[in-house]
């Protein structure tokens, strides 16, 4: 007996023009019926042709069918199913990004959105309003996206892979949207996945639910297709989820070796160990797993992040500052000692996180962990730092520069480390004893002294040059009146320059350095006032319109400094320090929230130093600046 079942209109069985369209019939009967058997759908559809659609559907995951005859369309099916509806209507209806995600014009994420949400997309999809994404722009992203296996293209029509779902969900992060529509997209995967690894539970007798939770949230962050070639089918790789789901911290001492799990659970040794080098070790997914290694060779994993790891961080960090605090304090005081060594800063974390975060039997294993762990905190740190000294960065750079500009000084590399700049000094007093006579060397000693901030000492050893190289008196007291303003005396060091000025009238050089010592001064009228004049009398000098967009920028007055950025490249486009300007610009750009133009510049910026005459250090130190700033840009465009 045949239950009762709705079926399609006449129009869609007997079309007028053309064949019938069997996918989209037997897709029509199992998307309006909660569950259809196959005499169902064979009152529709012939017998022979209906088991070649079964099978095709099947095979595509479009439909399932239960042990008792039964056929239902999945998910999959249904996008399917709506895809063959607005087909039909000739008239698709695309969804678009919301605002937030548009407002950020990373095109990547508009092209994953727009795959993702409308089952497939053509080439045209892109290049019309509300997206209206250039040819260039859009060949060279969906390129970049298929490259990365994010995005696939069939017949003309591109389509998200399972790796753009990932990837697609952690986008979604990056953007202030409603938190019910994120986990409603999550969820959508979860179920996916679930369905799955329920039978894969079953399978294995998997019942510890702490187990099964990491799986699955390893499932839903790493994606099998990175390891697809390495691996026979899915399955094999489950495995592999398992092993670091069961060996965790938080099972010690229960244990399973490679190769018991081998046996146990039927996967090749060399297949789970070289899968598991390469998730943990070579760091193929954006997920770091730390490993914790027992005296006799036992390994637990446990991932960045966890609520394990998120503990352990705050445990570390906050030992680490109160380390670091008290040190400097009682650095201030030397008649007293700090009672604090990185010793004892391990043994007191180590005291905190065992039997509370890890068993006791682990406190050696984790005594050899935490070091690392220690310096893995302080990069990342460093890394992602909030930016909120970045223009105290930039302007020390800009003051070095001034330095560097005035003193053609003798090159010292030495390394940051107390017993090598001991080293370099004890070097440079020798040469000192050998040729006393030289200058270069005193001011290289200063260099030293001064980027260890030994300013009382570099201030000694200028005014003795005072009395030695009276010809040198210019130069040296500019470097007083730097070292006076890193003394945070700025006054003191403008009275030195303009003591020079009235002894050296003509010199445009101490001119520009005046501006620069009003502006730290606050003094705007009067450093805008110098500059100028200054520009008058040298209108074609590519570094004073570069000092003046400086003290623009200074002054937040972001769209004049453009400008004189730009004379300045105009004027000389050869300049050895032409990659500041660019990176200046950039920043200027970035203020204006024209994030475009501001990463064009940065970037500019960055390659332009390859080319550069100037000193290496000093490059370094402004790409570092320029990161930052991209860095921060890419923050501020995910806020929107």
């Amino acid at each position: 007996m045949v239950t009762k079942c709705q079926y399609p209109p006449e129009e869609i069985i007997k079309p007028v023009f053309g064949k019938p369209n069997y996918e989209f019939i037997i897709l029509w009967i199992l998307n309006n019926n909660e569950v259809c058997t196959w005499a169902n759908l064979k009152e529709k559809v012939k017998h022979s042709t209906l088991s070649i659609y079964l099978n095709r559907l099947k095979d595509k995951g479009h439909i399932e069918k239960s042990t008792f005859n039964q056929y239902k369309i999945t998910s999959k099916g249904k996008d399917r199913y709506y895809e063959l509806s607005e087909a039909r209507q000739k008239k698709r209806k695309l969804s678009y990004p919301p605002k937030a995600i548009r407002k950020r014009r990373n095109y990547d994420h508009w092209i994953l959105w727009m795959v993702y949400n409308n089952n497939y997309c053509k080439w045209s999809d892109f290049l019309e309003p509300p997206l209206s994404i250039n040819q260039s722009s859009l060949s060279k992203n969906l390129n970049s996206l298929q490259d990365k296996e994010f995005v696939r293209k069939e017949e003309k029509e591109y389509r998200i892979t399972r790796l753009g779902k990932t990837e697609y969900s952690n986008m979604l992060r990056l953007y202030d949207l409603d938190r019910q529509s994120i986990l409603e997209e999550e969820g959508k995967r979860i179920k996916e996945i679930t369905k799955k690894t329920t039978s894969f539970f079953e399978e294995y007798k998997i019942k510890d639910n702490d187990i099964k939770f990491r799986f699955l949230n390893n499932k839903l962050k790493l994606p099998y297709e990175k390891v697809k070639s390495t691996l026979d089918n899915e399955e094999e790789y489950d495995k592999v989820l398992l092993y670091l789901s069961i060996d965790h911290p938080d099972l010690f001492p229960k244990y399973i070796s490679p190769e018991e799990f081998s046996k146990k659970y039927n996967i090749n040794l060399v297949k789970l160990n070289f899968v598991i080098l390469r998730i943990v070790e070579e760091n193929i997914f954006p997920i770091k797993f730390f490993k914790i290694e027992s005296a006799n060779g036992k390994i637990f994993y446990f991932q960045v992040n966890e609520k394990l790891e998120r503990m352990l961080n705050a445990i570390v960090e906050d030992n680490i500052t109160k380390f670091s605090y008290l040190n400097n304090l009682y650095e201030e005081n030397p008649s007293e000692t700090s009672p604090l060594t990185m010793e004892s800063t391990v043994t007191s974390i180590l005291d905190e996180i065992c039997d509370t975060l890890f068993d006791n039997g682990l406190r050696e294993s984790l005594k050899n962990f935490l070091p690392g762990y220690i310096n893995y905190l302080a990069y990342k740190i460093e890394r992602e730092r909030k930016l909120v000294d970045t223009y105290d960065k930039l302007e020390g750079l800009i003051w070095q520069e001034i330095q560097t500009k005035f003193f053609d000084l003798i090159e010292v590399n030495y390394p940051l480390g107390s017993n090598e700049v001991n080293k370099a000094l004890q070097e440079i007093d020798k040469a000192i004893k050998l040729n006393p006579k030289k200058p270069d060397l005193f001011y290289s000693k200063s260099k030293i002294l001064i980027d260890i901030g030994e300013y009382k000492e570099v201030l000694a050893i200028l005014d003795k040059m005072l009395k030695d190289f009276p010809k040198e008196e210019k130069n040296v007291q500019i470097k007083i009146a730097y070292v006076l303003k890193e003394m945070k005396n700025t006054k003191s060091g403008l009275e030195i320059i303009e003591t020079l000025l009235e002894k050296y009238p003509e010199d445009n050089d101490l001119l520009n350095y005046k501006a620069f010592w009003l502006q730290y001064l606050n003094r705007r009228e009067e450093a805008l006032e110098v500059i100028q004049n200054l520009i008058e009398n040298e209108p074609d000098n590519a570094t004073y319109h570069d000092t003046y967009g400086e003290i623009l920028m200074f002054f937040n007055e972001h769209e004049h400094a453009i400008e004189e950025f730009l004379k300045s490249i105009e004027i000389s486009s050869d300049d050895w320090y032409v990659y500041q300007t660019y990176i200046k610009l950039g920043i200027c750009y970035k203020e204006l929230e024209n994030f475009d133009l501001a990463i064009e510049y940065l970037q500019r910026g960055i390659e332009s130093t390859e080319e550069s005459a100037g000193d290496q250090e000093a490059k370094t130190k402004w790409i570092t600046i320029a990161n930052l700033f991209l860095a921060e840009i890419e923050q501020l465009e995910a806020e929107f």
